[in-house]
């Protein structure tokens, strides 16, 4: 993963060849390949790893389905515009599904604790709200305007904190 991190900051991800990752590793080719079918596996398991980490130093949660979810979207846009080493690459490489699959576990666990009605449908309303914040995330990386990442994470809350709120309602009156 380090040598994949270190050739991005000297040339874009599609001109990166799976030799190149090699020589800069330790890694023979035939071990790269045991490991990672290719490089955009490379791409998805470095990105994992390392918003994985920035989530967990920051403690990131969703508790009790209420918290938390303007952090979620400051780590979302933080880890774009800090944890990588290639920024004008973005457009070009695929991170939606690194990102999204831990921001929608946030979300899903801090509704364990709250019950709900079988059609309710927190599983699918995470996965838009995970999408939402990525991508709003991600448009603002690309289009920032100069507004600070703090600022885009209360908008993205704005937008996405409705569509949470709608499931929270309805487990609500169905409670009722």
């Amino acid at each position: 993963m380090d040598a994949l991190a270190n050739l991005l900051t000297h040339k874009p991800f599609e001109d990166i060849s799976v030799q190149e990752i090699v020589e800069e590793s330790t890694l023979t080719r035939t071990t790269f390949y045991l490991h990672y079918p290719d490089k955009n596996s490379l791409l998805q398991a470095m990105t994992t790893k390392r918003f994985g980490e920035l989530a967990e130093r920051r403690g990131l949660t969703f508790a009790d389905g209420n918290g938390n979810l303007r952090e979620i979207a400051l780590g979302v846009c933080d880890y774009l515009t800090e944890a990588l080493y290639c920024p004008g690459q973005l457009p070009r490489m695929a991170l939606e599904g690194a990102i999204i699959p831990i921001v929608e576990d946030l979300l899903r666990r801090g509704a364990r604790g709250v019950s709900m009605e079988a059609g309710a449908g927190f599983e699918l309303v995470s996965t838009a709200a995970a999408w939402a914040i990525f991508g709003c995330a991600r448009s603002w990386f690309e289009t920032s305007d100069g507004i600070p990442a703090e600022e885009m994470a209360v908008r993205i809350e704005a937008i996405v904190r409705p569509l949470l709120s709608a499931v929270s309602l309805e487990r609500n009156s169905a409670s009722s």
